[in-house]
C-alpha cells in the first residue's frame, strides 16, 4: 500500500494537520505542533502553511485497509 498524507481524524485537536504529519513521518505529532509553533514564532509563516495544508491535505478515510 501507498504512504498518502493524510489529516488525521483520529488526533485531532485544531484540524488534523500536524496529526496527519506526524503518522506519516511515524513522529509525536507533539512534536510536529512544537516545530508548528516554533515556524509561526519565527516570522509568521506557520500561519500560511497551516491554514494552506489544512485546506490542501485530505481527511483521512474512514476504513482500513486489514491484509
Amino acid at each position: 500500500m501507498k504512504k498518502r498524507l493524510y489529516k488525521s481524524t483520529r488526533d485531532r485537536k485544531l484540524m488534523g494537520v500536524c496529526s496527519g504529519i506526524a503518522d506519516y513521518f511515524d513522529m509525536d505529532p507533539t512534536v510536529i505542533r512544537l516545530c508548528w509553533v516554533l515556524f509561526t514564532l519565527a516570522g509568521g509563516s506557520g500561519i500560511i502553511a497551516y491554514i494552506i495544508a489544512a485546506i490542501i491535505m485530505e481527511d483521512e478515510p474512514d476504513y482500513f485497509d486489514v491484509n
